[in-house]
């Protein structure tokens, strides 16, 4: 199973990839980055960006709701492989390029978000999604 080194130059082999990191939302600490990154400082980004997971994850209109309007949230989300985030992924779009954040799902309450930066013109969202998916349903931690 790979780690965050070779997860992140894998996130670097999709089309239009300008930059990647691993981020702690809780710290917003980056604990791994490949690439540039916007503004040219891997911290700063790191740190603005785990502003935006953690104001979504801490959401109450963004939060798991159990299914069914009206049903009261589920308590235990996590799926075989763990704990789930109440959040899967955001998607922040702009003239020239599409961010793209994937929470990493744990055994443990996972603080943990992946952070792909496309360019707009040579990346495509929707593959980018899929692979960033797989590619945190395999990462190792630690």
């Amino acid at each position: 199973m790979p780690g965050i080194d070779e997860s992140l130059l894998e996130a670097m082999r999709l089309p239009g990839a300008r930059g990647a990191s691993v981020v702690d939302w809780i710290s917003g600490l980056a604990l791994g980055a490949v690439g540039d990154a916007p503004g040219g400082d891997v911290e700063a980004t790191a740190a603005e960006t785990a502003e935006l997971a953690r104001l979504a994850t801490e959401s109450g209109a963004l939060a798991l709701t159990g299914g069914e309007p009206g049903a009261p949230p589920d308590d235990d989300p996590g799926g075989p492989s763990g704990k789930e985030p109440p959040v899967q992924d955001l998607i922040i779009t702009n003239a020239d390029s599409y961010h793209l954040l994937r929470f990493v799902t744990t055994t443990f309450d996972s603080t943990v978000f992946v952070h792909l930066w496309l360019d707009r013109r040579e990346g495509n969202l929707a593959l980018a999604r899929i692979r960033l998916a797989e590619m945190t349903d395999r990462l190792v931690l630690g």
